[in-house]
């Protein structure tokens, strides 16, 4: 427990960031085909440098996947990283109530 309460801190505080939570949505919105480092700089306006380590924090965290293709790097929500992070949040959810915590799902479903 102690240790997956230090990785949620880490995932947390990656997120309490207003860049690296823009950019954390972009990818988890990019869905599995990801975006280029290019394209995510570009799309928040930060210079490459600063985003190249907003996205290695993201990394860091277990919230984000990076893969070279050639001379650019290709960068992915890191679905399972997200769920840890969801569920540990959730772990104790409505001490044993599911009534209460029953529109969660609704509000948290994907949408076209």
């Amino acid at each position: 427990m102690q240790g997956e309460q230090v990785w949620a801190v880490d995932a947390l505080q990656a997120l309490g960031h207003e860049t690296r939570l823009t950019v954390f949505r972009m990818l988890v919105k990019a869905g599995p085909d990801g975006m280029m480092a290019g394209e995510i700089a570009q799309g928040c306006r930060v210079p490459p440098s600063t985003m190249s380590h907003h996205l290695a924090n993201l990394e860091r965290a277990g919230l984000a996947k990076s893969e070279r293709e050639s001379r650019v790097i290709r960068y992915r929500a890191d679905y399972a990283g997200m769920r840890s992070l969801l569920g540990f949040l959730m772990e104790d959810c409505c001490q044993g109530d599911p009534r209460l915590c029953a529109d969660f799902t609704e509000t948290a479903s994907c949408k076209p």
